[in-house]
């Protein structure tokens, strides 16, 4: 099919076969497509949509565009996580040795973090020594052993999702449920894992602002699971306010190793228990979501997934007695109170401002390329709901220099806070479940 033929096709709304998606993306990885026809292509997609079979033949157009990591020399059923990107949000690092203490080989291949949300290996480079980059070989080796590593993505995953993300940025295309539902996927497949669990936030600080657009989200990405045989499922969580309390790299980790010691924030232990049960189910260990919930609470209880997580970091030769002294996380020069200037009930935390705030501070990145400072962050002293009496404490700020950044940094926080004399109530954290027998809505 000409190019301009299989563009016209999706302008007029009709089903594109398989193979000549494959052909598509094949031709534009080489080259033989121009840019100026792939935004076209993109912007029917956008208006007209993909049909379920559609999107699961441009995932593994996309997927089988590069590396694709084989973990069949692990044993078991090898279970990932993904999360569309939040503020505060480390349940990676929480859910990965529970999963692993359960007895659930968990592989995984994390990303850095850019904008106001953050990313795991960011957080795992906090730790002193903690290599983030291991071989394939070394990869396996140390689930097998183990039975957990969380490593940076290696080789060339998914390399056309790349070109093709960077064409959708400049052309207004990104907000399409079939282009970032295959953009997600493509590179869990080429991962390898056999079953797979999205944590997809809505509100605020997340992507899809509203829970109708996040849930349209979650079943497109359950039915390209289905459709190329990964086990999928996804909680629909909230992030109208940060997760947890704490927000920048090694103040997340001593969160998470707090939690890990069963003294963590109840919505951040919340959650990460949910999705571990969930990880738990589809990697077989359990019967059911209530046997999974009770073998996930038993490690976290028992202190087996502390100790999972001692072995993870000693095993990538990061310092273990962080878990014991998490004060050997790298440490701020300074910390300065943002205090309320009202008395009433915190009403709403504008999450996503939180974010940005933290990334001038230098928790975050602008662009790829900028550095971080991965002692520097924010600690909450409120959440929404809680009451504060005029100079309560709203925010911490952790940081190692005095810029105009940071005079900036504090305007955005004291703007993110909204203070009501009427109390309202947080939103619930857990919103719903999609796995492929559909749409179960919560109401905690």
């Amino acid at each position: 099919m000409r190019a301009v033929d299989f563009i016209q096709h999706k302008r007029d709304g009709k089903e594109h076969s398989a193979q000549h998606i494959r052909e598509w993306i094949e031709q534009y990885c080489k080259g033989e497509i121009p840019d100026y026809q792939m935004s076209s292509w993109l912007m029917a997609v956008y208006f007209n949509g993909m049909s379920a079979i559609e999107v699961a033949a441009l995932t593994m157009a996309m997927a089988e565009s590069g590396d694709q990591v084989d973990l069949s020399a692990i044993e078991g059923i090898k279970v990932d996580k993904h999360s569309t990107g939040g503020v505060g949000d480390k349940t990676s690092l929480i859910i990965a040795p529970i999963v692993a203490a359960v007895g659930v080989p968990v592989a995984k291949m994390s990303g850095r973090g850019l904008g106001h949300t953050g990313g795991t290996i960011d957080k795992l480079e906090s730790i002193q020594g903690f290599h983030t980059e291991l071989t394939q070989k070394q990869f396996v080796e140390q689930v097998n052993s183990i039975g957990v590593s969380l490593i940076g993505q290696s080789g060339d995953l998914a390399p056309a999702d790349k070109q093709l993300y960077a064409l959708r940025d400049v052309t207004a295309t990104v907000e399409s449920i079939p282009l970032i539902s295959s953009s997600i996927m493509s590179k869990k497949i080429a991962a390898g894992a056999d079953a797979i669990v999205l944590d997809v936030k809505t509100g605020n600080g997340a992507f899809m602002k509203t829970l109708e657009d996040s849930i349209k989200l979650a079943e497109a990405m359950v039915t390209i699971g289905s459709e190329v045989g990964r086990d999928t499922a996804a909680i629909i969580s909230d992030m109208d306010q940060p997760l947890g309390y704490a927000i920048g790299n090694a103040l997340e980790v001593a969160e998470v190793i707090d939690t890990l010691k069963g003294k963590g924030p109840a919505d951040l232990t919340e959650l990460s228990l949910t999705l571990a049960a969930h990880l738990v189910l589809l990697g077989k260990k359990a019967q059911d979501e209530k046997e999974a919930r009770e073998l996930v609470e038993a490690v976290l209880h028992n202190g087996q997934a502390l100790e999972k997580l001692k072995q993870l970091i000693a095993a990538q030769g990061g310092d273990a007695t962080v878990v014991d002294y998490p004060d050997r996380l790298p440490q701020a020069r300074s910390t300065y109170h943002v205090v309320s200037e009202q008395q009433g009930y915190v009403a709403a935390i504008e999450a996503e401002a939180l974010g940005l705030a933290a990334m001038k501070l230098g928790a975050g990145r602008q662009t790829k390329d900028d550095r971080i400072d991965h002692a520097v962050g924010i600690v909450l002293g409120k959440k929404v709901g809680e009451y504060a009496e005029k100079g309560d404490v709203l925010a911490t700020l952790h940081v190692n220099s005095e810029t105009n950044e940071e005079h900036e940094a504090v305007r955005i926080i004291k703007a993110a806070f909204h203070i009501t004399e009427q109390r309202s109530e947080a939103r619930p954290l857990l919103q719903a479940i999609v796995t492929k027998h559909g749409v179960q809505h919560l109401l905690s």
